[in-house]
């Protein structure tokens, strides 16, 4: 098996036993990297690079916005902020702005922030449930 091939093997194994939580975070990082390379193709005038790149962002906010549980008041105060966000994606899209893009970056950066620290607590307060 190439380097390569066994990489792919690696990476599909992490997703099928990643926790909910985990895999929360690798939506968020795949949406960075994907803003990322929207940027980029921005900056080297490469349309298609920027156009996939920028809707594939776009999905995983969705993906956010349609798997929000709406039965906990922080879904409800998430919603308007991942739809902005999914908004702006489109407005960058078509307006070819990577300010746009750097803005939506550092929203996304926060969430994915805030995320990591979830888990971690979560993992200490599980830690520590395990000693007792």
């Amino acid at each position: 098996m190439g380097n390569q091939a066994a990489y792919n093997v690696y990476k599909q194994n992490s997703v099928y036993t990643a926790s909910p939580g985990e895999l929360t975070l690798m939506l968020y990082n795949g949406c960075l990297k994907f803003i990322h390379q929207g940027i980029k193709g921005i900056e080297e005038h490469n349309i298609v690079q920027r156009n996939e790149n920028i809707k594939k962002a776009q999905a995983i906010i969705l993906e956010f916005i349609t798997t929000l549980d709406m039965k906990y008041e922080i879904s409800k105060q998430m919603l308007p902020l991942y739809e902005y966000m999914h908004r702006r994606l489109i407005e960058a899209n078509i307006k070819n702005d990577k300010d746009i893009l750097v803005e939506i970056e550092g929203l996304v950066t926060e969430f994915r922030d805030t995320w990591k620290e979830v888990i971690r607590i979560n993992r200490q307060k599980q830690n520590i449930g395990d000693l007792v």
